[in-house]
């Protein structure tokens, strides 16, 4: 009884696929070499239709022998050490130069001829050798890359890739390429794709020499990039195979919010600043300068008489008696309330306006579900930059009734926000049938 579980358990252990392709290619090479037996026998006898037949089977079972299974077995080897976390791709080259091996390999037999089987082995010297070289070559390249911690989405941004060969020997056709990034789990909707979207070629690297490339990257949407692996790739030097070493290397993107003026942020900022400004007790009466207009700003403080002097739009511009301050809500939408696009919209007005007013004379303030951070805008916009629709929000008691003015933004219905609540704040209501309201 305990054999047959022992047995069980080592046959649930195996690797079902590699072992059945091993047994195929296996059969498949006894095929082959029966088939060139028997093309030299039926040559030996002079039939030379049955020749052409056999050995044009033993060429063809060998051939998809070697091109389908060879490689998925070499992936699937255990010696790990022996492979030195390489990755091998059959180039169109590579292929080509295979077949031509085996035709030869095959005439060879079947001729008896000692000049076929030279060249046989001097063509499969060079794949050893072509090998040797390329690994040892990648062996010995280091890789750096440098990218910023925090970007914009959909801002254009630079980083750096660098080489460097510590080796005595130059190193030759680099290519520096993103590792194949494992799925991501459902529900990590904030953590997606590779930093390095494309390969950097480095031609030529001398013996102990650094070569750095700058690379433009852009993030479409907002979130975590997270990369771990790197790989360092070579078809150096006849292009049989494209090696790919892969280095451990782990880098990470924050990508915040955009904060690009959107149509609704151009909308809603007019009317909260004209909000805000009646609200606040803090504008003084003393003339601080006279300044170009700019858009937000109140019409009741155009300077008439220096506007037609300048020929443009003037505006007076007051000493402030009192700190304004102003508290931006993000009162986190539940799941299914609003549609992805319209949740995007949100986050985005939401680090629009957070980034606007943090460039003005205002104390800001913030208040979100799960936000734990400082004060300062780029805590928020970090906040902002992996917020999902979650279980947890805000309950209407949670935002404080003080001196500061509330910003908030929600989802929910018109009419469930209370009065005393409502006295002192600007409410954008999110979604299709958006609204704003004081």
């Amino acid at each position: 009884m305990k054999i047959a579980i022992s047995l069980r358990r080592w046959l649930s252990s195996l690797d079902r696929e590699a072992w059945t392709r091993f047994f195929i290619g296996l059969g498949g090479l006894i095929i082959a070499l029966g088939s060139a037996m028997l093309s030299t026998a039926f040559r030996d006898e002079g039939n030379v239709l049955a020749t052409a037949i056999t050995a044009s089977l033993a060429l063809l079972t060998a051939g998809i022998v070697g091109i389908a299974t060879v490689p998925y077995l070499a992936k699937r080897a255990a010696l790990e050490r022996l492979r030195f976390a390489m990755r091998y791709e059959l180039t169109r080259e590579g292929a080509t130069y295979l077949v031509a091996c085996i035709v030869i390999a095959v005439a060879a037999l079947n001729t008896g001829n000692n000049l076929l089987f030279i060249i046989v082995a001097v063509m499969l010297a060079a794949v050893l050798v072509s090998g040797v070289f390329s690994t040892w070559m990648l062996l010995n390249v280091d890789l750096d890359i440098s990218v910023p911690e925090h970007v914009f989405a959909r801002q254009k941004i630079s980083g750096r890739v660098g080489v460097k060969n510590p080796g005595y020997f130059s190193a030759f056709s680099i290519e520096v390429i993103p590792a194949k990034q494992k799925r991501q789990t459902k529900g990590k909707s904030s953590s997606s794709g590779a930093i390095l979207q494309k390969s950097i070629y480095f031609p030529w690297l001398g013996a102990g020499q650094t070569r750095f490339e700058n690379i433009d990257l852009r993030f479409e949407r907002r979130g975590r990039y997270l990369q771990k692996e790197f790989g360092v790739a070579t078809r150096f030097p006849f292009s049989f195979l494209k090696k790919t070493r892969t280095i451990p290397l782990e880098r990470e993107i924050i990508v915040l919010p955009s904060v690009e003026p959107t149509q609704e942020f151009l909308e809603s900022l007019p009317m909260i600043l004209g909000e805000f400004e009646s609200s606040v007790p803090g504008r003084g009466h003393d003339l601080y300068r006279i300044r170009d207009y700019a858009p937000g700003d109140p019409a009741r403080h155009i300077d008439w008489k220096s506007s037609a002097k300048a020929g443009n739009m003037m505006v007076r511009e007051f000493a402030t008696e009192d700190e304004r301050n102003l508290r931006i809500v993000f009162d986190n939408p539940a799941p299914g309330i609003l549609e992805p696009e319209e949740y995007e919209r949100g986050v985005e007005l939401a680090a629009s306006l957070a980034w606007h007013f943090a460039n003005e004379n205002i104390s800001l303030l913030f208040l979100a579900p799960d936000y734990e951070g400082s004060d300062q805008v780029l805590s928020f916009l970090k906040y902002l930059a992996l917020v999902q629709p979650g279980n947890k929000q805000l309950s209407v008691g949670e935002i404080p009734v003080t001196s500061a003015y509330n910003l908030v933004l929600t989802g929910r219905a018109p009419g469930s926000i209370p009065a005393e609540l409502w006295a002192n704040s600007y409410v954008i209501f999110l979604g299709k049938k958006r609204s704003a309201s004081s």
